[in-house]
């Protein structure tokens, strides 16, 4: 069975600038994680950690995809205990002088093995935090 989260959020602002706030790591930083080593660029890998310096779970991604101001797309992954990799894509549409959101986290079944914090409903909260409040916030002050 594929276990998929999709996000769908419509925010009121520019396709450009919800791009920005997805791809750039400076403004990443605000809303989304930390990224240090984030270079935007195809096959470019990067890490991180959940928020809040308890550094319990290294996540790494690969660039996996990159259509300016539509589709970005990316493996998530936890080397340190998983090697199954997870796909994350964000989506943006322009309607009218806003923009539609639609992320989309897939392949979730490859993570059940690891327990509680890496169920499907997890993903699901965070990701509806993430986008449906974090970016949106953002993007719209």
């Amino acid at each position: 069975m594929h276990e998929n989260v999709i996000v769908k959020q419509r925010v009121n602002a520019p396709v450009e600038k919800v791009w920005s706030a997805i791809t750039n790591k400076a403004q990443m930083k605000e809303w989304y994680f930390d990224i240090p080593d984030f270079e935007l660029g195809l096959h470019n890998e990067f890490n991180f950690y959940e928020p809040g310096g308890a550094n319990k779970y290294h996540h790494q991604g690969e660039i996996l995809e990159v259509i300016p101001n539509e589709k970005f797309k990316y493996s998530w992954s936890y080397p340190e205990i998983s090697k199954e990799r997870t796909i994350v894509k964000w989506e943006l549409e322009k309607r009218g002088d806003g923009t539609e959101v639609t992320l989309t986290h897939k392949g979730l079944e490859n993570l059940d093995h690891l327990g509680k914090d890496f169920q499907m409903e997890s993903f699901e909260k965070g990701w509806l935090g993430i986008v449906g409040h974090n970016l949106k916030a953002y993007v719209e002050k």
